[in-house]
């Protein structure tokens, strides 16, 4: 062969290895710029502060901290950890609210808490700390307030400055959904079997309406009778909680047994067929996959094995699609673009 064929052969060989190590260094520096001191130099308080705002909103509010995770949940599965479900509608900047989504809409709440964070940490450090950080913070300082794991919270992320009330209708997990519906859905966020287990365990505090069990009471897949994989003490118990024709509102505890406290009863309550939601029931059911039900048995058994994967699955929960660099914007008020 030619030398200038080697010179061609070279040459391009050595072009695509440049840009194999151009697109790892993009990818690197996206992933570097999720830190745990992130703000250590323009606003080092930022937990502490977020931290605060929380425990002064427990005083009157048990269920707040639940509210407050739920919020960074519903939040990560659309668009990814960007606060785009924190923005109010707004005709002159074209925002359609998640909040407004079914499965938002007269349900998330907790958001008077998170303007409240907001107001505190931009009296410290105006400008500097996104809502979408907010949000992860807060979902850390919930879950540790509550007697659950602490961890070290990445941070970096930047707001995004428009809304997906469509994505959000079609994105998030329904507790109404089965257990493959909702597998695909987490699946397509980059999430695993492991991470649906462990992120449902938050279901071990906070509470649920009416409306999104009660056809498990009293007319279980359109049978007029219960759903018989309910515990029929417990399913007693919920009758007085939700009657036939009472409200749709009215609250119900997750766990029967610590509805305040962040722990791994929630699985014990599901092998005792005691899940309030039917999403929860079906991942210990006749019908659930083993690998589903061997990870709800090791989590019952051990606390501190489901804490060190509610940790490592909240970590990549909030990596889901965050906006960094230059993209996005650091908004004032979280409630409207800049």
């Amino acid at each position: 062969m030619s030398s200038s064929y080697y010179y061609y052969y070279s040459f391009n060989f050595s072009v695509i290895i440049c840009i194999l190590l151009v697109v790892l260094s993009i990818f690197s520096h996206s992933n570097a710029q999720l830190n745990s001191n992130f703000y250590e130099n323009n606003c080092p308080n930022v937990s502490d502060i977020v931290r605060c705002v929380i425990q002064e909103a427990l005083q009157s509010d048990a269920r707040i901290g639940a509210s407050l995770l739920r919020i960074h949940f519903h939040d990560c599965f659309v668009n990814g950890c960007d606060a785009s479900i924190l923005l109010d509608n707004n005709a002159k900047t074209k925002i359609v609210s998640e909040k407004d989504a079914a499965p938002n809409a007269n349900s998330l709440r907790g958001f008077n808490v998170v303007d409240n964070i907001k107001i505190a940490v931009e009296n410290c450090c105006p400008g500097v700390v996104s809502c979408a950080d907010i949000l992860a913070l807060a979902a850390e300082s919930s879950v540790s307030l509550a007697g659950g794991p602490s961890w070290n919270v990445l941070l970096g992320r930047r707001d995004s400055r428009r809304a997906n009330q469509g994505g959000a209708n079609i994105s998030i997990p329904s507790p109404l959904e089965d257990i493959n519906k909702i597998t695909t859905k987490f699946s397509a966020v980059g999430l695993t079997i492991t991470d649906l287990v462990a992120l449902s365990g938050a279901h071990t505090f906070g509470r649920a309406q009416c409306r999104l069990f009660r056809e498990r009471l009293y007319n279980f897949n359109g049978t007029g009778k219960p759903d018989p994989t309910l515990n029929t003490n417990y399913l007693a118990k919920l009758m007085k909680i939700c009657p036939k024709k009472g409200s749709n509102t009215a609250l119900a505890n997750l766990d029967l047994t610590t509805p305040n406290k962040f722990d791994n009863n929630y699985f014990a309550n599901l092998q005792n067929k005691k899940g309030l939601l039917g999403s929860d029931q079906k991942l210990f059911s006749k019908n659930s996959a083993s690998e589903i039900t061997n990870i709800i048995k090791t989590f019952s058994r051990d606390q501190s094995v489901f804490f060190q994967s509610f940790v490592e699955s909240m970590i990549n929960m909030g990596n889901i699609s965050p906006l960094t660099g230059t993209n996005g914007e650091i908004r004032l008020d979280c409630k409207r673009v800049n």
